[in-house]
């Protein structure tokens, strides 16, 4: 491993069985016959987006497992745990953990490189889809022991490929061989890649409303971003509102996530839901005017 990734505070190293997963769902597409893509194919894939991206990553475990921004049940929190595995992107424990441990570095001046922006985008591809952290104490990221234990994210741990792997045969046997193919890995690696290529592109740029105080990484607004991302594009205010299940602040940031999560409190799936009103970061503090970084041509 490049001397620029060690840390003292634990271990980056090549995953196999990440970048084995990666190619294996990006090299099938190679078969998929595009000429012969319906309107079922797009209708299918449209659904998909919605439940597993929407509710299962963005809602569900990014706003509120993770970053407690409402109360639920067990059988929505379950549900939405099993939407995200159909994502493709991984283990829901492998992505809590990685998130704490990203956000604990990224609001420290000690950050290590493998936790910033400041490389090009090709290394990021490397680093963020390749290479894996694992801490010396996890006891450091203070992730919640209910988390770490729930018993629901301890068996999808064990066996998310197998449940991806099975919806795949579903889809073989329903919608045929093609079609199962758009479905699942044209999907995931569209999914992947927009994951990854927006968690780099709204730490480099965009605009900012907030500079978090003594924090390596506030993050960018990108309306486009963040209107294709459910909302996960507007990482400034996400950063600057953490425990908000609203990602948007202005009328023309559109955040689909925050409108499922209007409509879950609405039918009361979910209750007590934080809103940016009263939750601003302590260390956020506001520019005087709207901070702008742009790509340099």
């Amino acid at each position: 491993m490049n001397n620029i990734l060690k840390t003292p505070y634990g271990k980056i190293y090549f995953s196999w069985k990440k970048t084995i997963w990666l190619y294996s769902i990006f090299l099938p597409i190679l078969l998929i016959d595009f000429s012969s893509i319906e309107w079922r194919d797009i209708i299918l894939n449209t659904t998909l987006l919605f439940l597993t991206v929407g509710i299962g990553h963005s809602v569900g475990l990014h706003r509120g497992i993770i970053h407690k921004s409402y109360q639920t049940n067990t059988i929505f929190r379950n549900i939405s745990l099993y939407l995200f595995v159909l994502t493709g992107l991984g283990s829901p424990l492998n992505w809590l953990k990685q998130h704490y441990f990203r956000d604990y570095w990224q609001n420290r001046n000690d950050c290590p490189r493998y936790f910033q922006y400041k490389h090009s985008l090709i290394t990021d591809y490397y680093w963020n889809l390749h290479l894996t952290f694992i801490p010396k104490d996890l006891s450091r990221y203070q992730i919640p022991k209910e988390d770490l234990n729930d018993s629901t994210i301890l068996w999808l741990h064990k066996t998310w490929q197998l449940h991806y792997i099975a919806f795949m045969i579903m889809l073989y046997f329903i919608v045929g061989f093609n079609s199962m193919l758009i479905a699942t890995c044209l999907r995931t690696s569209t999914i992947i890649l927009g994951h990854w290529y927006i968690g780099y592109a709204s730490h480099k740029y965009g605009y900012s409303r907030h500079k978090i105080e003594g924090a390596d990484e506030s993050g960018f607004n990108d309306v486009l971003l963040g209107f294709i991302s459910f909302g996960e594009g507007f990482h400034n205010n996400h950063h600057s509102y953490p425990t908000s299940a609203k990602f948007s602040s202005k009328w023309y940031e559109i955040d689909f996530g925050w409108m499922i999560t209007w409509v879950l409190r609405k039918f009361k799936i979910i209750t007590s839901v934080k809103t940016q009103k009263g939750n601003l970061k302590p260390t956020a503090i506001a520019y005087d005017f709207t901070n702008w970084k742009l790509p340099k041509l």
